[in-house]
């Protein structure tokens, strides 16, 4: 029993830092394109946001994982910081996901009122906002440091656990919305970002609310359900590493080869992408 147990660990831990590698590719290649070569919109700006919360996030599970492989067991701290890079990637996919939605369902209305600046700002305060709301209930909790502070632990992560749903909630929902605006009332096409905001809410409500909920309930998951713990973080890893997938398939033009700038330029992109000195480069197949 105890031989099949450490059998599984070590399949779910590999595979999660096989995960994590490949993710860290992807959106280290979504990162270096969309933020040096890729004119963006409005809307990029968030999925150039979230690609570096999902890189964040990744690079700390692999960095860690490989701690743990080669020194052992490792810190609760770990846990909290890469749920930090986490948990910031998710309000981020929930400002990504309502802007689209309102900018589908109310196009006048957002058009009239959408400063122009609007998306840099919401993803500065949400950077901003997200370590206290995650390091002030880990501190009282007894993660950070010993010493847990029990009345101030449970008003602290109950905060946190709301801020967190509320969040996924909001993300989820305006995937939702969109796919019922689209399907039954639109009479518009898609819009450009459809497919990666669909897709994230559905990866989101199979793979990363699992981490959620390790989060908001780990001493009793890790007594009760060991499997799950390994098992949520290797559905986290696959939540990040998935969207650089979702965008390039939006991107790309079945039938025909075309380089990466140009698929993400077509999936994320306003304008022609740019070359140095900011040059416009033509959008030719090879």
């Amino acid at each position: 029993m105890f031989g099949l147990w450490r059998t599984f660990t070590r399949v779910v831990f590999y595979l999660s830092l096989a995960v994590g590698l490949g993710g860290l590719l992807g959106n280290g290649l979504l990162l270096w394109h969309l933020g040096l070569h890729i004119r963006k919109g409005p809307l990029a700006v968030y999925a150039l946001h979230l690609a570096a919360a999902d890189f964040l996030f990744l690079g700390g599970q692999v960095a860690f994982s490989a701690a743990e492989a080669a020194l052992g067991a490792p810190d609760s701290l770990y846990f909290v910081v890469v749920f930090l890079a986490f948990a910031a990637g998710l309000w981020l996919l929930a400002a990504f996901s309502l802007e689209l939605c309102v900018a589908e369902v109310f196009p006048a209305c957002r058009a009239g009122w959408r400063p122009r600046h609007t998306s840099g700002v919401v993803c500065g305060l949400l950077w901003a906002l997200t370590p206290p709301a995650v390091l002030l209930p880990a501190d009282a909790c007894g993660l950070l440091r010993g010493g847990a502070r029990l009345g101030a632990c449970v008003r602290l992560h109950a905060a946190g656990i709301a801020w967190l749903l509320a969040a996924a909630c909001g993300a989820c929902g305006a995937g939702l919305v969109l796919f019922l605006w689209v399907a039954c009332c639109s009479p518009r096409p898609r819009p450009r970002f459809y497919g990666a905001v669909l897709g994230s809410a559905l990866l989101l409500a199979f793979c990363g609310l699992p981490f959620v909920l390790y989060w908001s309930l780990r001493p009793l998951l890790r007594f009760l359900l060991p499997p799950f713990p390994p098992l949520a973080t290797l559905l986290a890893c696959v939540h990040a590493s998935a969207r650089p997938l979702l965008y390039f398939t939006a991107g790309r033009q079945p039938g025909t080869r075309q380089p990466l700038r140009a698929v993400l330029q077509r999936a994320l992109g306003d304008g022609a992408p740019r070359g140095p000195g900011g040059l416009a480069l033509p959008m030719a197949t090879v």
